[in-house]
């Protein structure tokens, strides 16, 4: 234990160091900015897209498609947005699901990594596969999970990962059937690393007390994630069932979105797995992407202090449009959950979660909140519209109600991005395969210095003041 004057040390030096630090990045900044009128004047593609917000295309893919458009006539017409699996419309997939009573997740994982949607028998097969790689190395969780834990659990993911790597006995090897061993491992053990990196965090971190449930190779991801959750490891079908639904809905989204391109890049370099996906978990953590639903809660929150009434649509218009001009919640002037880069009429995950979601409010006494989140939706799209200059409509996107999926079947704030992580690795498994499998040129995209040429100056000519 540190001496409280040892502790007061440390934090004085901090603050001199962040004084000289702040000045420095002062001047940093001004230098580092780039003209705008640049990026339009050699025809940048910043974010790469284009500026009627087509993506810039940078490969191929067979594992999902995503249509928001048709053309008809020589026009493009925008239309109900559609989300492919293997060529399968998620509609198909999640109504066989549900009418069927079964969960999906790990039949997706299989059709997104084997191509191909599984037989009876091989379903079985890759559950039995799953459970036999659920369990983490013996000493892993008091080795590395419980050392050092973030208060993000995305972190304590990816270092997780990156850790596994001296656990395997052949970590960089990139065959493809090495490839394909790591990455059911990661799958089957995704769910362990986020909800015990949370025990932990809350543990040591919070003092809070901390209970550790090992997963049950009898249940299936969802049903494990609630079971290791929850101290009494009790949940109902319905709840299970929706969090599945979750899964599938997150498990892949294309190979242009920020974390599936991340991997398709550090894939391209002949990197091991682990530093793919560590890699991946960085890209999707962040709140333009992932992290997005834990944003939609917290504006909520915020929205119910200062809109009691949550029938009052007047004070809530208000609300919205304050949050959208920069004045109210984080002043950003988002308005988290709507819209999407790609979807303009509608996202077809939020209209599956969202005729699901309606079940489970009625059965947690939460149908007053569901009815605000649609009244949220309806305003804050006429709202947007209104005050935006915007190529394409705007509707709410996954994140907007699986976050009150999450909200409703009491997971904490901390997990629901690493639940998105969860499903996603079924994603990111399957590109990084098809990277690896057809591309074997390093991704390097050109950037075009526009810095002017400058004299060396020796260190007794130069002056505090010549930046």
């Amino acid at each position: 234990m540190l001496h409280s004057d040892k502790i007061q040390q440390m934090i004085r030096q901090y603050k001199k160091d962040m004084e000289m630090i702040d000045c420095l990045s002062d001047k940093a900044q001004f230098q580092y900015q780039i003209d705008q009128e640049l990026y339009v004047k050699y025809e940048v593609k910043r974010g790469l897209r284009d500026l009627d917000g087509k993506g810039v295309r940078a490969g191929l893919t067979t594992i999902s498609k995503i249509n928001a458009s048709r053309m008809e006539n020589g026009k493009e017409l925008r239309i109900p947005g559609e989300l492919y699996y293997r060529g399968i419309p998620i509609e198909q997939l999640v109504d066989r699901f549900v009418r069927h009573d079964r969960f999906g997740f790990e039949e997706i994982v299989y059709l997104l990594i084997m191509w191909k949607l599984p037989t009876k028998e091989e379903l079985n097969q890759f559950y039995d596969l799953l459970a036999n790689y659920r369990l983490l190395p013996n000493h892993f969780n008091s080795g590395v999970i419980m050392k050092m834990p973030s208060d993000n659990i995305m972190n304590t993911m990816a270092k997780c990962v990156l850790a596994l790597h001296a656990y395997d006995p052949k970590p960089d090897d990139t065959s493809i059937p090495n490839v394909m061993r790591q990455c059911l491992q990661l799958v089957a053990q995704f769910s362990s690393l986020a909800v015990f990196g949370y025990q932990a965090s809350m543990y040591f971190r919070n003092d809070k007390s901390i209970f550790i449930q090992k997963p049950d190779p009898n249940l299936t991801i969802a049903e494990n994630i609630l079971y290791m959750i929850r101290p009494d490891g009790k949940y109902s079908r319905l709840e299970a069932k929706l969090l599945d639904l979750c899964l599938v809905l997150h498990a892949e989204h294309g190979g242009g979105n920020n974390s599936a391109f991340t991997v398709h890049v550090v894939s391209s370099s002949g990197t091991d797995t682990y530093a793919t996906i560590a890699a991946a978990l960085g890209a999707l953590k962040g709140p333009k992407h992932g992290g997005a639903n834990i944003k939609v809660v917290q504006m909520f929150e915020d929205l119910k202090q200062h809109c009691p009434d949550w029938k009052d649509e007047e004070a809530l218009r208000r609300y919205l449009t304050q949050v959208l001009r920069g004045e109210a919640f984080d002043h950003t002037g988002l308005i988290y959950g709507m819209g999407h880069a790609i979807y303009s009429i509608s996202d077809p995950r939020a209209v599956i979660l969202k005729s699901f979601v309606e079940q489970l409010s009625s059965e947690k006494g939460c149908h007053a909140e569901y009815e605000l989140y649609a009244t949220v939706e309806r305003l804050a799209g006429e709202i947007i519209a209104q005050n935006r200059k915007i190529y394409k409509g705007v509707c709410a996107n996954v994140d907007f109600y699986s976050s009150f999926v999450y909200h409703m079947l009491g997971l904490p704030t901390e997990l629901y991005t690493p639940i998105f992580a969860i499903a996603r690795i079924a994603g990111w498994s399957a590109h990084r395969i098809e990277e690896l499998i057809n591309c074997k040129k390093i991704i390097c995209p050109a950037y075009l210095s526009v810095a002017q040429d400058q004299e060396y100056v020796p260190m007794e000519y130069r002056s505090v003041n010549s930046d």
